[in-house]
């Protein structure tokens, strides 16, 4: 009988890089092996993706096996520069990030057949929103953003404890986020003073409101400038598995969701599937247009007014989130003493809370 081909699938990102070590035709199960390396301070992104890759080799020569093929996704042309000048003349395939998401969730059947779909990628570092063709897979327009994502939400996280005399480090507060994702309630400890704090979904949940929102608002600006009218929108990327998060943004988008139960990993799954299909060489999308970074407005249906009062909000997200993340080393003292946002009203969608 032949034996299955060992393919490895790592996604690189600002905040560091995953892999995925397993059989090329069985992406969606449970991996032989998979690791996390986050990125160092003052690092790289290439250190991540070589430590993930050398972890993974040695995986496989523990089993006696060879890896065939490797691939390794991008989200922008930067990160490919680096990566492939660290990566030398090492066999290497290197491919546009919403190709790979886009091929595993046409592999596990979550991808409509025609039309287009949002690629809502929340991750630590930030949000990546790409409208791409399900058919073509073209991309028709994408924005990225830094004031949204983990990094951000773990701030207001620290913050709100810090309000009540819990003190905790970055590791800390990222892991009481990621346990709101499937608990309810959490109970945070000051390792200083032994004061504890209890956090509920709902907390985080109103704490992530207005920059959810603000999110919401902006893939509706994307569908206005393509001028097309997605079948769904997919939601990647750690933050999402919160379950708050994502019914709040299929009620303000409209649009029927698409998720899968281990959001951060589709990228690494989808190299798995372009590594066995090509051992060597790059892998790029078609770009109808490229868009601008998120806070720049483009789109020619936005009035004037619902215009301004985004930018507005987008300044206002990206002050109290960048002064929350200068201050941790001083989190008792929240900036300028004020209460953080928890909703807002931008681009014609309502400031409801969520929970």
């Amino acid at each position: 009988m032949e034996s299955m081909v060992l393919v490895l699938g790592v996604s690189a990102g600002t905040g560091g890089a995953r892999a995925m070590l397993t059989h090329s035709d069985q992406p969606h199960l449970p991996p032989i092996d998979r690791c996390q390396v986050p990125r160092r301070a003052g690092g790289g992104v290439d250190e991540p993706v070589f430590e993930a890759i050398r972890q993974m080799r040695g995986s496989a020569e523990r089993r006696d096996e060879l890896i065939t093929g490797t691939a390794v996704t991008c989200r922008c042309p930067l990160h490919i520069e680096s990566i492939r000048a660290a990566a030398g003349r090492s066999r290497l395939t290197i491919v546009d990030e919403p190709l790979a998401q886009l091929r595993y969730l046409r592999f596990t059947g979550l991808l409509p057949d025609t039309g287009s779909v949002i690629l809502y990628d929340l991750g630590s570092s930030g949000l990546t929103i790409t409208h791409a063709d399900c058919r073509t897979e073209t991309i028709l327009s994408s924005k990225r953003s830094t004031v949204l994502g983990g990094d951000g939400y773990d701030a207001l996280l620290r913050w709100q404890l810090a309000r009540g005399s819990v003190l905790t480090d970055k590791l800390t507060s990222r892991r009481h986020r990621e346990a709101l994702s499937s608990a309810r309630v959490v109970t945070a400890m000051d390792p200083t003073t032994g004061g504890r704090a209890v956090v509920t979904r709902s907390d985080l949940a109103q704490l992530c409101a207005a920059s959810i929102h603000h999110s919401a608002s902006f893939v509706r600006q994307l569908i206005d400038e393509t001028g097309v009218q997605p079948e769904a929108m997919v939601l990647l990327g750690g933050c999402t598995r919160n379950p708050s998060i994502r019914e709040a943004l299929g009620e303000m988008t409209d649009l029927p969701i698409i998720y899968d139960s281990e959001p951060e990993y589709v990228s690494a799954r989808g190299a798995v599937l372009l590594a066995a299909e090509r051992p060597t060489g790059d892998v790029r999308m078609a770009r109808i247009r490229t868009g601008a970074t998120l806070p720049t407005l483009t789109s020619r249906t936005v009035g004037r007014r619902k215009l301004i009062a985004a930018v507005a909000v987008t300044v206002a997200l990206g002050a109290t989130i960048a002064g929350l993340l200068a201050m941790d080393k001083n989190p008792a003292q929240p900036p300028g003493g004020g209460i953080a946002p928890t909703s807002v009203e931008v681009a014609g969608i309502p400031a409801t809370p969520f929970g």
